[in-house]
């Protein structure tokens, strides 16, 4: 039952905790080019207006958040213009779409419901690890099998 010398994770709380601070940073930045590449594809543009509408808060939260993931090399915008993702924010929109949609059919073939699947999708996409991910689209593959 694996190395009893291991460590449990329990036993390191303060690097577990760091890393979900970690994670809940990236949280919003990934929400965000996601929801930019959504609006895009939708409606052609992504604008502060919609993002405020769509996630429920104010224009300046927008702009604030928009400042910043253009300093971080997500997005390119002007004042009162749309906003647009560069490679780097296509590339993370992709591949949070990617996550949602492996943990959310990994929640269906356990038999969650849809709507309930998707809520909580949402939510564990920004927190699992890259090998939880693997394990979750391998038990999908495996259950399409039967």
């Amino acid at each position: 039952m694996g190395d009893p010398n291991a460590r449990h994770p329990r036993h390191n709380k303060a690097e577990v905790f760091a890393q979900l601070r970690d994670a809940h940073a990236r949280e919003v930045t990934e929400d965000y080019v996601e929801m930019i590449a959504d609006l895009i594809e939708e409606e052609g543009e992504a604008r502060s207006v919609a993002l405020a509408e769509r996630f429920g808060v104010t224009a300046a939260t927008v702009n604030n958040t928009i400042k910043r993931l253009e300093r971080d090399g997500f997005v390119t915008s002007r004042p009162y213009r749309s906003i647009f993702l560069t490679d780097q924010g296509k590339e993370l929109a992709e591949k949070c779409r990617k996550r949602h949609e492996i943990v959310y059919n990994f929640l269906i073939v356990l038999g969650v419901d849809p709507a309930i699947a998707e809520f909580d999708a949402e939510g564990i996409e920004h927190h699992v690890s890259e090998e939880t991910l693997a394990v979750f689209a391998s038990f999908e593959s495996k259950a399409e099998k039967f």
